[in-house]
């Protein structure tokens, strides 16, 4: 008999929740004010990660902007004080655990306890499997996979404390789907992705309901990161790299109105679904039509090039 109550409920849970989405699609929904929270953003000195704080700033949040480029990361806190923010700026390396614990003791000594967790931090080898150190490659793990938990072990536990907050991921349209040669990065999106769900879940079955998470899953974004990366030409116009400000506006939108995901652009939903429910081998003729298979080859090619430019430079 509980059986059947509870599936009961489970099923009128799933129906509130589909017609609500859909509802949603159609309306504007109500954007939450955050006027006055402390927002943490990794990689702040970087195109995203500059625009975030930026759009924050516009919002009225108080900015704690975190990146190991000391001077990109003050070139970003000056352009968000000119729109009136209070800005807090550390110089980070977020493939350091003891880094991360560190300045996270100092802005709850210095500036107080965080309230929006942005952890937007990213990179990527640009080498294949087999020819890339292996320093690059953890590095990659490191600072978009393990970061993600030191994060949340040092700003969670207070916000579980209030019972209020918001953690957001950005990871990528690679944490849902993979392309070829670029291992590290779709390891580490694909753990980004799975700490981020599991880490949802634990929250409400904590009954942890106003601590809310938003998962970020953009395709390519033109900030020169996966510069060359190309797939069909015939496609490109379809599917063209996103325009970074564009990106951040869907993801702000998502944030303002407590999204659980976001799929930058809606089409990146496709392949996400056909990853799960197609065979592998029809995924694969796919990726060939689409040039998806090779699109990363370009940019390799480029990243090599510019090592070896530099090596030519220093010598």
């Amino acid at each position: 008999m509980i059986f059947i109550v509870d599936l009961l409920l489970m099923l009128i849970d799933l129906t509130y929740s589909i017609l609500n989405a859909i509802i949603q699609t159609f309306l504007q929904p109500r954007l939450k004010c955050i006027d006055g929270e402390l927002c943490l953003i990794t990689g702040a000195g970087g195109a995203l990660g500059r625009l975030f704080a930026l759009e924050f700033a516009k919002e009225g949040a108080r900015l704690v902007l975190w990146d190991c480029d000391a001077a990109a990361n003050e070139q970003t806190a000056e352009l968000a004080r000119e729109l009136g923010a209070q800005v807090h700026t550390f110089t980070v390396d977020l493939s350091k655990r003891q880094s991360i614990y560190e300045a996270a003791g100092r802005v709850r000594e210095e500036v107080g306890e965080i309230s929006i967790l942005v952890n937007n931090a990213g990179v990527v080898a640009g080498r294949r499997l087999l020819e890339c150190p292996d320093e690059l490659l953890e590095r990659t793990l490191l600072v978009n996979c393990h970061a993600l938990f030191w994060m949340t072990k040092a700003f969670l536990p207070q916000m579980k404390v209030k019972n209020r907050g918001h953690i957001v991921t950005v990871a990528s349209a690679l944490g849902l789907f993979s392309t070829a040669c670029v291992e590290d990065y779709c390891a580490s999106k694909f753990g980004a992705v799975g700490f981020h769900e599991s880490l949802t879940h634990e929250l409400v079955a904590e009954g942890h309901v106003d601590i809310k998470t938003t998962l970020v899953c953009p395709y390519i974004v033109d900030t020169g990161m996966f510069a060359g990366c190309e797939i069909r030409r015939e496609l490109r116009s379809l599917i063209p790299p996103l325009d970074p400000l564009y990106t951040v506006q869907q993801s702000m939108k998502a944030i303002l109105t407590e999204q659980q995901m976001i799929c930058i652009p809606r089409l990146m939903y496709i392949p996400y679904l056909a990853r799960a429910l197609l065979p592998w081998d029809a995924n694969v003729a796919t990726y060939r039509f689409m040039g998806g298979d090779k699109c990363m080859l370009p940019f390799i090619k480029n990243a090599e090039l510019k090592t070896s430019n530099s090596h030519i430079k220093s010598s």
